[in-house]
Protein backbone atom coordinates (compact mmCIF):
# COMPACT_ATOMS: atom_id res chain seq x y z
CA UNK A 1 0.00 0.00 0.00
CA UNK A 2 1.71 3.45 -0.82
CA UNK A 3 1.87 5.87 1.59
CA UNK A 4 -0.67 8.68 0.41
CA UNK A 5 -2.18 9.91 3.37
CA UNK A 6 -1.50 12.97 3.53
CA UNK A 7 -2.03 13.33 -0.39
CA UNK A 8 -5.58 15.06 -0.03
CA UNK A 9 -5.04 17.30 3.40
CA UNK A 10 -8.13 19.96 3.61
CA UNK A 11 -6.17 23.60 2.76
CA UNK A 12 -7.01 24.30 6.82
CA UNK A 13 -4.96 21.69 8.23
CA UNK A 14 -1.73 22.71 5.99
CA UNK A 15 -2.64 26.38 6.59
CA UNK A 16 -1.75 25.67 10.97
CA UNK A 17 1.29 23.94 9.80
CA UNK A 18 4.64 25.54 11.57
CA UNK A 19 7.07 27.47 8.81
CA UNK A 20 9.50 24.63 8.79
CA UNK A 21 6.84 22.07 8.36
CA UNK A 22 5.55 24.05 5.37
CA UNK A 23 8.84 24.50 3.95
CA UNK A 24 8.61 20.63 3.82
CA UNK A 25 5.04 19.77 3.17
CA UNK A 26 3.10 22.10 2.32
CA UNK A 27 2.70 23.55 -2.39
CA UNK A 28 2.82 19.95 -3.98
CA UNK A 29 -0.18 16.72 -4.29
CA UNK A 30 1.33 13.76 -4.92
CA UNK A 31 0.46 12.10 -8.48
CA UNK A 32 -1.40 9.05 -9.26
CA UNK A 33 2.42 7.38 -8.73
CA UNK A 34 2.59 7.80 -5.14
CA UNK A 35 5.99 9.27 -5.09
CA UNK A 36 7.67 10.58 -2.38
CA UNK A 37 9.92 12.97 -3.27
CA UNK A 38 8.18 15.61 -5.50
CA UNK A 39 7.73 14.72 -9.51
CA UNK A 40 9.57 16.84 -12.12
CA UNK A 41 7.40 17.73 -14.92
CA UNK A 42 9.98 17.96 -17.72
CA UNK A 43 7.07 19.18 -20.90
CA UNK A 44 6.60 22.30 -22.79
CA UNK A 45 2.95 21.64 -23.27
CA UNK A 46 0.10 19.78 -22.74
CA UNK A 47 -2.92 17.69 -24.03
CA UNK A 48 -6.11 18.72 -24.18
CA UNK A 49 -9.57 16.09 -24.59
CA UNK A 50 -10.96 17.60 -27.26
CA UNK A 51 -10.85 21.21 -29.00
CA UNK A 52 -13.97 23.09 -26.40
CA UNK A 53 -11.70 21.92 -23.70
CA UNK A 54 -8.80 23.39 -25.20
CA UNK A 55 -10.49 26.85 -25.84
CA UNK A 56 -12.03 26.68 -22.43
CA UNK A 57 -8.38 26.38 -20.74
CA UNK A 58 -7.10 28.77 -23.03
CA UNK A 59 -9.93 32.12 -21.94
CA UNK A 60 -9.02 30.96 -18.51
CA UNK A 61 -12.59 29.52 -17.76
CA UNK A 62 -10.85 26.23 -16.57
CA UNK A 63 -7.58 26.70 -14.63
CA UNK A 64 -5.08 24.14 -15.60
CA UNK A 65 -1.69 23.41 -17.28
CA UNK A 66 -2.04 25.32 -20.85
CA UNK A 67 1.87 25.74 -21.58
CA UNK A 68 5.01 25.65 -19.33
CA UNK A 69 5.38 29.24 -20.32
CA UNK A 70 3.44 30.02 -17.69
CA UNK A 71 1.72 26.77 -15.84
CA UNK A 72 3.96 24.02 -15.15
CA UNK A 73 2.87 21.39 -11.84
CA UNK A 74 6.18 21.44 -10.47
CA UNK A 75 6.57 25.14 -10.91
CA UNK A 76 3.54 26.24 -8.67
CA UNK A 77 4.39 23.59 -5.89
CA UNK A 78 7.50 26.20 -5.67
CA UNK A 79 5.33 28.90 -5.91
CA UNK A 80 2.63 27.40 -3.71
CA UNK A 81 5.44 26.70 -1.06
CA UNK A 82 7.27 29.88 -0.96
CA UNK A 83 4.03 31.42 -0.68
CA UNK A 84 3.38 29.83 2.17
CA UNK A 85 6.28 30.43 3.69
CA UNK A 86 6.04 34.18 3.45
CA UNK A 87 2.55 34.10 4.31
CA UNK A 88 1.53 35.57 0.96
CA UNK A 89 -2.01 34.46 -1.13
CA UNK A 90 0.41 33.60 -4.39
CA UNK A 91 3.63 33.63 -5.67
CA UNK A 92 4.70 33.70 -9.08
CA UNK A 93 8.22 31.91 -10.18
CA UNK A 94 10.61 34.02 -12.54
CA UNK A 95 13.75 33.05 -14.68
CA UNK A 96 16.17 35.06 -12.50
CA UNK A 97 15.94 37.64 -9.18
CA UNK A 98 16.58 40.81 -11.70
CA UNK A 99 13.47 39.33 -13.80
CA UNK A 100 11.37 39.47 -11.07
CA UNK A 101 12.19 42.92 -10.19
CA UNK A 102 11.84 43.70 -14.09
CA UNK A 103 8.01 41.65 -14.16
CA UNK A 104 6.47 43.94 -11.03
CA UNK A 105 7.46 46.84 -12.65
CA UNK A 106 6.47 46.11 -16.19
CA UNK A 107 3.17 44.82 -14.91
CA UNK A 108 1.76 46.91 -11.96
CA UNK A 109 3.51 50.33 -13.26
CA UNK A 110 2.61 52.46 -17.05
CA UNK A 111 4.25 55.62 -18.49
CA UNK A 112 3.91 58.26 -16.25
CA UNK A 113 4.64 56.41 -12.79
CA UNK A 114 7.37 57.25 -10.30
CA UNK A 115 9.25 54.82 -8.33
CA UNK A 116 10.90 55.52 -4.96
CA UNK A 117 13.69 53.69 -4.24
CA UNK A 118 16.21 52.96 -1.51
CA UNK A 119 19.77 53.60 -2.57
CA UNK A 120 21.60 51.49 -1.47
CA UNK A 121 19.93 48.32 -3.55
CA UNK A 122 21.55 45.54 -5.98
CA UNK A 123 23.84 46.83 -8.08
CA UNK A 124 21.54 45.63 -11.35
CA UNK A 125 18.39 46.79 -9.83
CA UNK A 126 19.88 50.82 -10.39
CA UNK A 127 21.45 50.10 -13.51
CA UNK A 128 17.49 48.38 -14.93
CA UNK A 129 15.85 51.43 -13.39
CA UNK A 130 17.85 54.14 -14.59
CA UNK A 131 19.25 52.27 -18.02
CA UNK A 132 15.59 50.91 -19.12
CA UNK A 133 12.86 51.43 -17.08
CA UNK A 134 13.49 55.35 -17.77
CA UNK A 135 12.88 54.94 -21.26
CA UNK A 136 9.65 53.89 -21.08
CA UNK A 137 8.59 57.08 -18.91
CA UNK A 138 8.84 55.62 -15.55
CA UNK A 139 10.44 57.98 -13.61
CA UNK A 140 12.91 56.60 -10.59
CA UNK A 141 14.48 58.60 -7.83
CA UNK A 142 16.32 57.35 -4.33
CA UNK A 143 16.48 58.07 -0.87
CA UNK A 144 18.51 57.12 1.97
CA UNK A 145 17.22 53.65 2.97
CA UNK A 146 17.51 54.60 6.38
CA UNK A 147 16.15 58.31 6.42
CA UNK A 148 12.17 58.05 6.86
CA UNK A 149 12.13 61.94 6.62
CA UNK A 150 13.85 61.56 3.30
CA UNK A 151 11.29 59.17 2.56
CA UNK A 152 8.34 61.36 3.08
CA UNK A 153 9.68 64.56 1.34
CA UNK A 154 10.67 62.39 -1.83
CA UNK A 155 7.15 61.62 -2.12
CA UNK A 156 5.40 62.65 -5.42
CA UNK A 157 1.77 63.01 -7.24
CA UNK A 158 2.81 60.08 -9.24
CA UNK A 159 4.85 57.97 -7.05
CA UNK A 160 3.04 54.60 -7.30
CA UNK A 161 5.37 52.21 -5.71
CA UNK A 162 8.30 52.47 -2.68
CA UNK A 163 10.87 49.79 -3.30
CA UNK A 164 13.82 48.87 -1.03
CA UNK A 165 16.22 45.97 0.31
CA UNK A 166 16.37 45.08 3.76
CA UNK A 167 19.37 44.67 5.39
CA UNK A 168 20.41 46.39 2.35
CA UNK A 169 23.79 45.25 0.09
CA UNK A 170 26.71 45.58 0.93
CA UNK A 171 26.30 47.70 3.93
CA UNK A 172 23.35 45.81 5.78
CA UNK A 173 21.11 48.97 6.86
CA UNK A 174 17.92 48.25 7.29
CA UNK A 175 14.57 49.62 6.70
CA UNK A 176 11.71 50.54 9.04
CA UNK A 177 9.14 48.11 6.98
CA UNK A 178 6.26 48.94 9.49
CA UNK A 179 6.78 53.22 8.44
CA UNK A 180 7.27 52.83 4.85
CA UNK A 181 4.52 50.08 5.10
CA UNK A 182 2.47 53.39 6.11
CA UNK A 183 3.77 55.60 4.33
CA UNK A 184 2.82 53.67 1.17
CA UNK A 185 -0.49 53.61 2.33
CA UNK A 186 -0.89 57.03 3.16
CA UNK A 187 -0.03 58.06 -0.69
CA UNK A 188 -1.91 55.33 -2.49
CA UNK A 189 1.69 53.27 -3.70
CA UNK A 190 2.71 49.70 -3.69
CA UNK A 191 5.85 48.95 -0.75
CA UNK A 192 7.93 45.93 -2.34
CA UNK A 193 10.61 44.80 -0.22
CA UNK A 194 13.17 42.61 -1.62
CA UNK A 195 14.22 40.40 1.32
CA UNK A 196 16.74 38.22 -0.68
CA UNK A 197 19.23 38.54 2.10
CA UNK A 198 16.76 37.23 4.95
CA UNK A 199 14.01 34.95 3.69
CA UNK A 200 10.83 34.16 4.53
CA UNK A 201 12.89 32.14 7.44
CA UNK A 202 14.43 35.12 9.08
CA UNK A 203 11.72 38.53 7.82
CA UNK A 204 8.62 38.09 6.77
CA UNK A 205 7.72 41.90 5.40
CA UNK A 206 4.31 41.16 4.53
CA UNK A 207 3.24 41.13 7.93
CA UNK A 208 4.76 44.41 8.94
CA UNK A 209 2.88 46.26 5.93
CA UNK A 210 4.69 45.44 2.43
CA UNK A 211 2.43 44.68 -0.60
CA UNK A 212 4.73 42.94 -3.07
CA UNK A 213 8.18 40.49 -1.26
CA UNK A 214 10.59 39.63 -4.33
CA UNK A 215 13.77 36.89 -4.29
CA UNK A 216 16.20 36.05 -5.95
CA UNK A 217 15.96 32.12 -5.44
CA UNK A 218 19.73 31.84 -6.92
CA UNK A 219 20.61 32.87 -3.44
CA UNK A 220 19.20 31.55 -0.38
CA UNK A 221 16.35 29.52 -1.66
CA UNK A 222 18.70 27.33 -3.45
CA UNK A 223 21.90 27.51 -0.90
CA UNK A 224 23.88 26.13 -2.81
CA UNK A 225 24.59 28.23 -6.00
CA UNK A 226 22.90 25.33 -8.74
CA UNK A 227 20.00 27.25 -10.47
CA UNK A 228 18.87 30.68 -11.20
CA UNK A 229 15.87 31.80 -10.35
CA UNK A 230 13.40 34.75 -8.75
CA UNK A 231 10.09 34.90 -7.19
CA UNK A 232 7.27 37.30 -6.44
CA UNK A 233 4.80 37.15 -3.75
CA UNK A 234 1.75 39.28 -2.90
CA UNK A 235 -2.00 39.15 -3.39
CA UNK A 236 -3.55 37.24 -5.73
CA UNK A 237 -4.87 40.28 -7.35
CA UNK A 238 -1.47 41.83 -7.62
CA UNK A 239 0.16 38.42 -9.06
CA UNK A 240 -2.11 37.96 -11.23
CA UNK A 241 -1.34 40.81 -13.41
CA UNK A 242 2.31 39.69 -12.71
CA UNK A 243 1.59 36.04 -14.49
CA UNK A 244 -0.28 38.15 -16.86
CA UNK A 245 3.12 39.62 -18.02
CA UNK A 246 5.24 36.16 -17.84
CA UNK A 247 1.90 34.72 -19.76
CA UNK A 248 3.17 37.31 -22.82
CA UNK A 249 6.79 38.38 -21.94
CA UNK A 250 8.33 35.08 -20.98
CA UNK A 251 10.49 35.51 -18.14
CA UNK A 252 10.11 32.40 -16.81
CA UNK A 253 11.18 29.64 -14.00
CA UNK A 254 12.05 26.66 -15.87
CA UNK A 255 10.50 23.19 -14.34
CA UNK A 256 14.08 22.02 -13.40
CA UNK A 257 15.13 25.12 -11.50
CA UNK A 258 11.65 25.03 -9.84
CA UNK A 259 12.16 21.42 -8.25
CA UNK A 260 15.95 22.30 -7.46
CA UNK A 261 14.50 25.17 -5.57
CA UNK A 262 11.60 23.18 -4.00
CA UNK A 263 14.10 21.04 -2.37
CA UNK A 264 16.14 24.24 -1.47
CA UNK A 265 13.44 24.98 1.00
CA UNK A 266 13.52 22.04 3.07
CA UNK A 267 16.93 22.92 4.48
CA UNK A 268 16.12 26.53 4.36
CA UNK A 269 15.29 26.87 7.94
CA UNK A 270 18.35 24.90 9.41
CA UNK A 271 20.43 26.75 6.67
CA UNK A 272 19.61 30.11 7.87
CA UNK A 273 19.75 29.37 11.51
CA UNK A 274 23.66 28.07 10.34
CA UNK A 275 24.14 31.00 8.32
CA UNK A 276 23.96 33.34 10.98
CA UNK A 277 25.11 31.94 13.93
CA UNK A 278 28.52 31.68 11.64
CA UNK A 279 28.31 35.29 10.46
CA UNK A 280 27.67 36.70 13.99
CA UNK A 281 31.14 34.82 14.97
CA UNK A 282 32.90 36.40 12.24
CA UNK A 283 31.55 39.94 12.46
CA UNK A 284 32.33 39.44 16.04
CA UNK A 285 36.26 38.12 15.43
CA UNK A 286 36.46 41.14 12.81
CA UNK A 287 35.36 44.00 14.47
CA UNK A 288 38.26 42.92 17.15
CA UNK A 289 40.78 42.85 13.91
CA UNK A 290 43.31 45.49 14.48
CA UNK A 291 43.65 45.50 10.44
CA UNK A 292 39.42 46.12 10.30
CA UNK A 293 38.55 49.50 10.65
CA UNK A 294 34.68 49.11 10.55
CA UNK A 295 32.09 45.76 10.20
CA UNK A 296 28.70 46.20 8.74
CA UNK A 297 26.39 43.27 9.91
CA UNK A 298 23.16 44.70 11.98
CA UNK A 299 23.63 41.51 14.35
CA UNK A 300 26.25 43.82 16.09
CA UNK A 301 25.05 45.67 19.03
CA UNK A 302 26.68 48.71 17.67
CA UNK A 303 25.05 48.86 14.10
CA UNK A 304 22.55 51.98 13.70
CA UNK A 305 20.18 49.15 12.65
CA UNK A 306 20.60 46.58 15.13
CA UNK A 307 17.40 47.32 17.17
CA UNK A 308 15.17 47.45 14.52
CA UNK A 309 16.53 44.31 12.79
CA UNK A 310 16.35 42.42 16.09
CA UNK A 311 12.34 43.45 15.88
CA UNK A 312 11.43 42.89 11.71
CA UNK A 313 13.94 40.03 11.87
CA UNK A 314 14.08 36.60 13.66
CA UNK A 315 18.17 36.68 13.06
CA UNK A 316 20.98 38.27 11.66
CA UNK A 317 21.25 36.59 8.34
CA UNK A 318 24.64 35.24 6.85
CA UNK A 319 26.00 38.38 5.08
CA UNK A 320 28.40 40.90 6.04
CA UNK A 321 30.65 43.52 4.72
CA UNK A 322 33.87 44.87 6.27
CA UNK A 323 36.52 48.17 5.70
CA UNK A 324 40.35 47.28 6.04
CA UNK A 325 42.66 50.08 6.69
CA UNK A 326 44.28 51.27 3.64
CA UNK A 327 42.35 51.07 0.30
CA UNK A 328 41.77 48.97 -3.22
CA UNK A 329 45.11 47.70 -3.08
CA UNK A 330 44.76 46.42 0.87
CA UNK A 331 41.25 44.98 -0.07
CA UNK A 332 42.35 43.12 -3.22
CA UNK A 333 45.74 41.85 -0.69
CA UNK A 334 43.14 40.70 1.23
CA UNK A 335 40.86 38.63 -1.27
CA UNK A 336 43.86 37.30 -3.05
CA UNK A 337 45.99 35.90 -0.48
CA UNK A 338 42.68 33.64 1.27
CA UNK A 339 42.77 30.16 -0.29
CA UNK A 340 39.33 28.46 0.64
CA UNK A 341 36.92 31.54 0.06
CA UNK A 342 35.33 31.41 -3.03
CA UNK A 343 36.21 34.68 -5.04
CA UNK A 344 32.53 35.33 -6.65
CA UNK A 345 29.61 37.91 -6.48
CA UNK A 346 27.07 35.21 -5.61
CA UNK A 347 25.58 34.88 -2.50
CA UNK A 348 23.47 32.35 0.01
CA UNK A 349 25.51 29.33 -0.85
CA UNK A 350 27.20 26.81 1.51
CA UNK A 351 30.58 27.55 0.17
CA UNK A 352 31.57 31.16 1.92
CA UNK A 353 31.88 33.97 -1.01
CA UNK A 354 34.17 36.72 -1.15
CA UNK A 355 33.96 40.41 -3.39
CA UNK A 356 35.30 43.27 -4.00
CA UNK A 357 32.35 45.29 -4.69
CA UNK A 358 33.35 48.52 -5.94
CA UNK A 359 34.95 46.79 -8.68
CA UNK A 360 32.11 43.97 -8.80
CA UNK A 361 28.49 43.65 -7.93
CA UNK A 362 28.70 47.80 -8.04
CA UNK A 363 31.33 48.46 -10.30
CA UNK A 364 28.48 49.66 -12.85
CA UNK A 365 27.37 52.24 -10.66
CA UNK A 366 28.86 56.14 -10.90
CA UNK A 367 31.46 57.15 -8.44
CA UNK A 368 28.72 58.98 -6.67
CA UNK A 369 26.10 56.69 -6.31
CA UNK A 370 29.20 54.21 -4.58
CA UNK A 371 30.34 57.25 -2.56
CA UNK A 372 26.49 57.67 -1.38
CA UNK A 373 25.34 54.28 -0.83
CA UNK A 374 28.77 54.24 1.21
CA UNK A 375 30.96 51.46 -0.73
CA UNK A 376 34.32 52.57 -0.85
CA UNK A 377 37.49 51.00 -2.24
CA UNK A 378 38.87 49.70 0.76
CA UNK A 379 35.15 47.67 1.41
CA UNK A 380 34.90 43.37 1.07
CA UNK A 381 31.67 41.52 1.28
CA UNK A 382 31.39 38.71 2.53
CA UNK A 383 28.75 35.49 2.48
CA UNK A 384 29.53 33.97 5.49
CA UNK A 385 28.80 29.76 4.14
CA UNK A 386 28.69 26.48 6.30
CA UNK A 387 32.40 25.69 6.86
CA UNK A 388 33.67 25.42 9.70
CA UNK A 389 34.09 28.96 11.36
CA UNK A 390 37.79 28.49 12.79
CA UNK A 391 38.80 27.68 8.68
CA UNK A 392 36.56 30.75 7.89
CA UNK A 393 38.58 33.03 10.03
CA UNK A 394 42.18 31.15 9.46
CA UNK A 395 41.69 31.94 5.51
CA UNK A 396 40.76 35.45 5.72
CA UNK A 397 43.69 35.84 8.47
CA UNK A 398 45.85 34.62 5.65
CA UNK A 399 45.38 38.02 3.80
CA UNK A 400 44.77 40.24 6.64
CA UNK A 401 48.23 39.21 7.79
CA UNK A 402 49.96 41.05 4.53
CA UNK A 403 48.35 44.70 4.76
Amino acid sequence: MSDSKDNNQPAAAVEAYQQATLAIRSGYQRTHEAEHSEALFLTSSYVFDNPELAAKHFSNEIQGNVYSRYTNPTVRAFEERLAAMEGGEQAVATSSGMAATLSIVMALLQSGDHILCSRDVFGSTRVMLNNYIVKFGVEVSYVSLTDLDAWQQAIQPNTKMLFCETPSNPMSEVADLEALAALSKKVGALFVVDNCFCSPVLQKPLEWGADIVIHSATKYLDGQGRALGGAVVGSSELMEKVVGFLRAAGPTMSPFNAWIFLKGLETLRIRMQAHSANAAALATWLNDHPKVTKVFYAGLEDHPGHALAKKQQSDFGGVLSFAVAGGREQAWTVIDNTRMLSLTANLGDTKTTIVHPATTTHGRLSDEDRQQAGIGENLIRIAVGLEDIIDIKNDLQLGLDLI
